[in-house]
């Protein structure tokens, strides 16, 4: 099966999913992650009319970015674990950084942000279940993020983002993605502003329905759009 024809049912999902839901399926962004896939499988799903890429590592998006320069509006988002050292690679390279875990990284990327005159959207990625083997900040800790993203003078904290435990089944998912949602609720609540909490992205290719469901207005699908992951995106 081609890219393009997965990228379809991927979408056909999506709308059913959000039409089920009673929203609107141009709510739901979809983010085709493309790590480790080369840039042949990117410019295929490019010419199927997908712009939202996402990438787990720096310096795999920036080769891929490099090796694709016809792709000049494609949109590229950062989903894996940031480094503050990596910061001002990454704040000129992604439309989107997804993973934003602390205070000092979204200072640094900020202030990269400033430097190079880019503005990247950010999104804090949210440890509900306190895994030890995921990035994230705890829920806790979300109000001291935001109040600091108040402050920042090139970057914009759009939303929250999860990485939740694999799931057995899409619907062990829910629990995890509903609670996101009445994390973001809360602090529309408290009196953060809209713009700050208006994405949750959240859902990959065995739960993005679900995700859907709960209200994510971005879904990460991988595998779903380009088959099986195997060995390094830029072997030969």
């Amino acid at each position: 099966m081609s890219i393009s024809t997965r990228l379809s049912e991927v979408r056909a999902r999506i709308d059913a999913a959000a039409r089920g839901a009673g929203r609107d399926p141009s709510s739901v962004r979809l983010v085709a992650v493309s790590k480790t896939f080369p840039p042949d499988a990117v410019r295929e799903a490019y010419a199927a009319g997908h712009r939202d890429f996402g990438e787990n590592r720096v310096q795999e998006a920036l080769e891929k970015i490099s090796a694709s320069p016809e792709l000049s509006d494609a949109r590229w988002h950062l989903l894996g674990h940031l480094q503050s050292n990596k910061a001002r690679k990454a704040a000129p390279a992604f439309a989107m950084i997804q993973s934003v875990d602390s205070i000092d990284l979204l200072q640094k990327l900020d202030a990269a942000a400033a430097e190079s005159g880019h503005a990247p959207e950010l999104l804090v990625q949210v440890d509900l279940a306190g895994e030890d083997t995921k990035y994230g900040t705890p829920p806790t800790e979300v109000p001291r993020i935001l109040d600091a993203a108040a402050r920042c003078r090139a970057t914009r904290v759009v939303g929250l983002m999860i990485l939740p435990p694999i799931p057995e089944t899409p619907e062990d998912a829910r629990p995890w993605f509903r609670q996101l949602r009445e994390l973001r609720d809360g602090g529309l609540a408290a009196g953060v502003p809209a713009g700050m909490l208006r994405e949750m992205s959240m859902g990959m290719s065995g739960d993005f329905e679900v995700a859907v469901q709960e209200g994510a207005t971005i879904v990460r699908v991988g595998t779903a759009i380009f088959g099986s992951r195997q060995g390094s995106a830029l072997a030969p």
